[in-house]
């Protein structure tokens, strides 16, 4: 069967924020240290203790924002042990991730050193679960206060004379778990607590505010937060609230018997996909839930941990989360990211989960040797649809593909036009089967392609190593020939595709 897709390039039906490509990087495993920071001593090339190789690829990737310092090490992360000089700051063991010692020697300072490096927007998670209002507080006050007070001058004390920009503050982490255990009853009245004091300074850029949303499929979590949170006029709302955030990892099998990242079979393959694309049913229910007190869509949807979670490399720390990323990753991304595109208009930040060396990651290092992983060359294709204006567009016709207790459609897509060009992003989910579509536009005028990309491998578990790093890349397309106005595309199996056309 030939797959339709039909564009209406005259129908935009919203803006695509680019945060929804955005990143993910918690104090867990190797993904801060020897990922992003090796310290201003290293013999590893760096700026300020900043990789310079791991600078310029995310540079390279148009990373938009970055979350900060976690995750559930967030929750039990004090700012203060992570600022002034480094020989004197507290030492603790991360009782999270592996019980190792974490030093503290990347902390706020060097967290917004790295960000003003790869130009991104700054999403810093706080400490809600065994964390005070007071401290709370101060934290902001020592990051974006541009005047007298206790924590300003701690700030210049410590070597940064103006404030920064905090873009997005989280209040709390997944509070229904490793957070705290909360009901979200409790949470959501420590959350109108907590916030009150996330304070926009006068000369401060404003800071948005998200507050702890569901894990997967807890409705009952959404509707009751947003609830007890809506306790407002809408006009005192905006602002009180910002973004809700929602996780979910696609984990082939159950939480405690994950699955291998590198060895998987037809089922396996198709049951990560089917997960993957059970985001869709995620954001479309959470988001119906968030229509009833947010009406207006005033409150962004925040995905801010999403992605592959697979056993960890034999001989790894399995507190450490280190997993290779094959063919089968960057197809999970492909389809997330096609769906956070057709839902823009509640999706507002998304962060793949994680940045380096921890579950699907964009970049792997070992000692100097930095590589880009499948998921990286999605994203890098992909970046252009970050701040375009998302076109109607209907796919027909389109065939499922896998075993029937994992079947999904073999096609997703998702259009944007932004600077006169339109961007089509395509993704075979069939881990055998080549799948071709028809393109046709509303509009009578001719099309012509002025760029083909495709992320693929000569088979679904191909991945990038540090002998071979460049088996998976971003290669051009040749696969869509013009017909009838349009055009016609074969994507091979398990393919990435994006066409741009002007």
């Amino acid at each position: 069967m030939l797959a339709k897709l039909v564009i209406n390039e005259t129908k935009k039906k919203g803006t695509i924020a680019p945060e929804i490509y955005g990143h993910f990087s918690e104090h867990l495993g190797r993904c801060i240290y020897e990922g992003l920071y090796v310290g201003e001593n290293s013999d590893i090339p760096n700026v300020n203790g900043m990789r310079k190789d791991v600078v310029e690829a995310l540079k390279e990737l148009q990373v938009p924002v970055l979350r900060w310092p976690g995750g559930c090490f967030a929750d039990e992360y004090h700012w203060k042990d992570g600022i002034g000089p480094k020989e004197s700051r507290k030492k603790m063991i991360n009782t999270h991730w592996g019980g190792v010692v974490e030093d503290n020697s990347f902390g706020t300072h060097e967290f917004m050193e790295l960000c003003s490096q790869i130009g991104c927007k700054t999403y810093v998670n706080g400490n809600l679960g065994s964390g005070t209002v007071q401290e709370m507080s101060e934290w902001v006050e020592y990051m974006t206060f541009d005047g007298v007070s206790p924590m300003a001058d701690l700030r210049k004390k410590n070597g940064h004379e103006g404030p920064w920009t905090v873009d997005y503050f989280g209040v709390g982490n997944e509070n229904w778990g490793c957070g705290g255990n909360m009901t979200p009853e409790f949470y959501a009245n420590e959350y109108r607590r907590y916030q009150t004091y996330v304070r926009g300074y006068d000369g401060a850029a404003p800071i948005k505010k998200i507050a702890c949303g569901a894990n997967v499929d807890d409705y009952h979590w959404t509707e009751t937060v947003m609830k007890t949170c809506f306790d407002h006029t809408p006009e005192e709302f905006h602002g009180f609230m910002d973004l809700l955030s929602l996780h979910h990892y696609t984990i082939p099998g159950t939480f405690a018997k994950k699955k291998s990242a590198t060895e998987f079979d037809e089922a396996d393959w198709y049951e990560t996909m089917k997960k993957a694309y059970y985001m869709d049913e995620l954001v479309t229910r959470h988001s119906a839930i968030m229509d009833q007190y947010d009406p207006d869509k005033k409150v962004g949807l925040s995905v801010d941990e999403w992605g592959t979670w697979f056993l960890v490399e034999p001989g790894t720390n399995p507190g450490f989360l280190y997993q290779q990323n094959t063919v089968r990753d960057a197809l999970v991304a492909g389809v997330t990211l096609n769906i956070f595109n057709k839902h823009c208009d509640r999706v507002k930040l998304a962060c793949v989960a994680q940045m380096v060396n921890v579950l699907q990651s964009v970049l792997l290092t070992d000692g100097e040797k930095m590589i880009r992983t499948p998921t990286y060359h999605v994203m890098h294709m992909y970046r252009h649809h970050q701040g375009g204006e998302l076109l109607a567009s209907e796919m027909s016709g389109v065939n499922k593909t896998g075993p029937e207790e994992f079947r999904v459609p073999a096609v997703t897509e998702s259009v944007s036009e932004k600077d006169g060009v339109i961007t089509i992003t395509l993704s075979n989910l069939s881990m055998t089967e080549a799948e071709s579509v028809d393109v046709s536009f509303a509009g009578k005028e001719e099309k012509e392609i002025v760029e083909a990309r495709i992320v693929t491998g000569t088979d679904c578990h191909d991945y990038n190593s540090f002998e071979a790093p460049e088996r998976v890349v971003e290669t051009d397309f040749t696969g869509a020939e013009a017909a009838d106005g349009g055009f016609k595309v074969t994507l091979p199996p398990a393919s990435a595709v994006e066409i741009r056309v002007k």
